[in-house]
């Protein structure tokens, strides 16, 4: 993030004069020399018009023939940060000084403030950078804000980038949402929050529905790459999805929301915002708090979500900015631990998953609940030092706890699907599931799992740069410390007594070291190289508990609990290159290594320790991948092709088979290698009359190598293509948009083989209609009403299955095999068509004046 500036202007140059206005000024360093050829953007806080203008040899910029009225000035140049200034234009300007910092690779401005005289990058819904050094993809505050319903999650937002595959099969936010791209399953690859590494502590996996939801996140940059040295975070294996919480305003508000929509959803959100305040006008506060509830697509998979909250931004000198943040989510569902049978849904409806009124079936509803209470703080310290140093700081901490209690269907003697509407209708009785007849028959009570997932993280990002007529010197660590709470204890759903032996239970703790050292090096005016290193290292220290058997057994020596460690290393160089071919026209390449840090299934084997007798690697990506960016006044459009070969690959498996032992557990197979390969593209063109169009596609291939692996067999979830077009029409505060997302087929493993299920080609159609109240001079500029309809043609598509059947291996292959559809595989599907409509109050105190 750049450090934000705010330029006080006297009242006598708002937006009342008449007559085109300007704005003037001169670009330097941190030391007051000034910079030449920085690139000068001037939006309009009314009108969301840009225009852009080139500082020259001396730093001297005008942003000419522009109305009266207060823009957002953000200046960029090459090797320093993008800044910030909050201005008015008038037609008798004064000059100003705008002063830059060194420059982060992290550091990210919103899409809208980097658009410039490009009118196709101003309305851009997804589109790269001219700067870049690896895809990525630039989704804008916009498309949040005007293409997305309110219920939105960043699973949602990001299925319009390239190559992804995005689903929720309880309705958009109202569930954990399920997300691949270029065969990269969650926890192959980051997110981040501001820069920071968030994932469970098991495996390096994400949760949709908590921690930040849609109506919290400002732009997301996704980088479908490894990254750099400087990338940080646990699972760089296949990419970043970077979230970016808001920029704070400037000027006060008050902006209460309340959307109301399909499946009895109903979301009330309020926000306020102080703008500038204190003696020195250099502090700002933005909260929010909302509650959101929903019935869901799917019986009886009730929501109940409530969230705050709150960013400050302090600048105690025109070289310091501290942004402090704390969001504090508590949630509620009745999600149960699988997803409906294939002979359920075939029975009773696409949108089964639970029942209400037969209490002896293990889809009841009250057998089934998660409480889900998730924090996140951080403080971070930006500030420029003398000799063009910057030192970014920023100490964070969050924690995650799912309390989760369901019930197993179905168990013990039971085959096949019950009778009657409800599911296994009969299967749980108190004959049957008591913890005292199960103990007086040495049995292990079956029917339900009351489980914790529970874990607080603390760590600091820092680094330091330095910027010389050369390049930029970055360096820096991420170090993050984990301690971590996990049991799964068999339960009569009935009384909710638990046994008094787990399934499993442990407690561990996980260190995590990422030091980094990397140069960008301005070679020519046109030609930027950027080398480094990277040395990701992680140790776990465990203690197990004994079990039943479902994981470590009993222990030697009857021991209550068996401790054990083990760590993991790897170095990860990257190197890549931007050379810019005209202003409009950039080229780049770039080589990195990506890693992943195995799940912590490797220490469970009976009797304790790890599985095997030297800890493998984490899992690796080498990365090769080339691609261009061109953004002229009507068009954007970027390409690249990519080449990723994985090594020492953990694929999970949730386990469907009911006569497994391992049944409602995820077990990982150490997959063969493989490659992928393929092209993607995105391109944004204004058209006349308001009207834009953006379209993105990606074609490629994914294939496992190894021994005893058939040529061409496919890696699991990567789709032989995917498509986006959108047509959007934004004029005269209306926003009117349709989006159709189309994924090709693909396959699903079974446990260690592959290609066992084949998922056909399906697609999603979006619609959104917005109207937006904008007048500078009226307290409630800003108010908006915003409807839309997800999924408009009401498709039915299946994106998912668990087979239940075990795989019939086809001759000696480890790899290669058949499996027959059951009545009990479990289906993942879309969700059904959903309405939404929102009420959006703006009040601005402070316009009237």
């Amino acid at each position: 993030m750049g450090i934000s500036l705010l330029s006080a202007a006297p009242r006598q140059l708002r937006a009342q004069q008449d007559g085109p206005a300007s704005i003037t000024g001169t670009v330097v360093d941190s030391h007051g020399l000034v910079i030449p050829d920085a690139t000068v953007v001037a939006k309009n806080q009314t009108t969301g018009a840009a225009n852009q203008a080139k500082a020259d040899s001396v730093g001297h910029f005008v942003v000419t023939g522009i109305p009266a009225g207060r823009y957002m000035l953000v200046v960029t140049a090459k090797g320093f940060a993008a800044t910030q200034k909050d201005v008015f234009a008038s037609t008798q300007p004064a000059g100003i000084t705008v002063a830059l910092s060194v420059g982060s690779v992290s550091e990210s401005v919103d899409v809208e403030d980097i658009a410039g005289n490009s009118i196709a990058s101003q309305h851009a819904l997804s589109q790269g950078l001219l700067d870049a050094v690896e895809p990525k993809s630039e989704i804008s505050g916009e498309f949040i804000r005007n293409f997305t319903p309110a219920t939105t999650d960043y699973s949602e937002i990001i299925n319009i980038a390239p190559g992804t595959i995005s689903y929720n099969s309880n309705g958009v936010g109202l569930g954990q949402g399920t997300i691949y791209f270029r065969g990269f399953q969650d926890g192959d690859f980051n997110i981040t929050w501001d820069g920071i590494p968030f994932n469970d502590s098991n495996n390096p996996t994400h949760h949709s529905w908590a921690f930040f939801p849609g109506l919290w996140i400002g732009s997301v940059d996704f980088d479908r790459s490894p990254g750099t040295a400087s990338t940080i975070g646990q699972a760089t294996y296949g990419g970043s999805i970077n979230l970016l919480s808001p920029k704070i305003p400037t000027e006060q508000s008050i902006q209460p929301q309340v959307s109301y929509g399909s499946f009895n959803t109903l979301l009330i959100d309020g926000q306020y915002n102080t703008g500038m305040i204190g003696p020195h006008k250099n502090i700002a506060v933005s909260l929010d708090v909302h509650r959101m509830t929903s019935d869901g697509f799917e019986t009886f998979n009730d929501v109940k979500r409530n969230g705050g909250e709150i960013k400050v931004l302090y600048n105690p000198s025109e070289n310091t900015t501290i942004t402090g943040y704390s969001g504090v989510i508590r949630l509620f569902s009745n999600a149960p631990n699988v997803s409906p049978y294939r002979a359920q849904i075939n029975t009773y409806g696409w949108n089964y998953m639970m029942e209400n009124n037969d209490p002896t079936s293990a889809f009841f509803q009250a057998y089934n609940t998660n409480t889900v209470p998730t924090d996140f703080e951080y403080v971070a310290v930006h500030s420029l030092l003398k000799h063009g140093w910057l030192v970014n700081v920023t100490p964070y901490t969050y924690s995650y706890n799912n309390a989760q209690y369901y019930a197993n269907d179905p168990g013990g003697d039971t085959t096949g699907l019950a009778t009657g509407a409800n599911g296994s209708s009969g299967w749980i009785t108190e004959a049957r599931c008591s913890i005292a007849v199960n103990d007086a028959n040495g049995k292990v009570p079956p029917c339900a799992v009351d489980k914790v997932n529970s874990y607080r993280k603390y760590g600091e990002t820092s680094t330091i740069s330095q910027t010389s007529k050369y390049g930029v010197f970055r360096t820096g660590l991420w170090y993050e410390w984990a301690t971590s709470n996990r049991y799964q204890i068999p339960s009569d759903p009935i009384t909710h007594t638990d046994d008094a032996t787990p399934n499993f239970h442990e407690n561990y703790w996980t260190n995590s070291y990422n030091p980094y050292v990397e140069y960008e090096w301005h070679a020519t005016k046109k030609l930027t190289i950027t080398a480094g290193d990277k040395y990701a290292y992680y140790t776990l220290d465990f203690k197990q508990y004994a079990d039943n058997g479902k994981v470590v057994g009993t222990l030697p020596g009857n021991a209550p609990f068996i401790t054990s460690s083990g760590g993991f290393g790897s170095n990860l160089p990257s190197a890549s290159a931007n050379y810019r071919l005209t202003s409009y026209w950039s080229a780049y390449g770039q080589f990195s290594k990506g890693d992943e840090i195995p799940p912590t299934s490797v220490f469970d084997v009976a009797g304790g320790g790890q599985e095997v007798s030297q800890l493998p690697k984490p899992q690796l990506t080498s990365a090769y991948q080339g691609g261009t960016v061109v953004k002229l006044s009507r068009l954007t459009f970027d390409a690249d092709y990519y080449v990723v070969k994985f090594q020492n690959s953990y694929i999970p498996f949730a386990v469907a088979n009911p006569s497994n032992p391992a049944y409602d557990l995820n077990e990982y197979y150490l997959g063969p290698d493989s490659l992928t390969q393929g092209f993607e593209a995105e391109a944004n063109a204004s058209l006349p009359h308001g009207f834009n169009l953006y379209a993105n596609g990606t074609v490629g291939k994914a294939t496992y190598r190894g021994t005893g692996v058939p040529s061409g067999l496919n890696v699991t979830d990567t789709p032989s293509y995917t498509q986006a077009l959108g047509l959007t029409y934004q004029s005269r505060g209306m926003d009117l948009g349709i989006i159709e997302k189309r994924v090709g087929d693909y396959y699903d493993d079974n446990g260690s083989y592959h290609n066992q299920v084949y998922v056909a080609p399906y697609n999603n159609v979006n619609l959104f209609l917005n109207y937006t109240f904008r007048k500078q001079d009226s307290i409630f500029d800003q108010s908006k009403i915003s409807f839309s309809i997800n999924n408009l043609f009401n498709s039915e598509n299946i994106t998912d299955v668990f087979p239940s059947n075990s795989p019939t291996p086809v001759g000696t292959s480890a790899y290669y095999a058949t499996t027959a559809p059951s009545p009990l595989d479990q289906i993942n599907l879309t969700a059904g068509r959903s309405f939404m409509v929102t009420f959006k109050m703006g009040i601005f105190p402070n316009h009237h004046k």
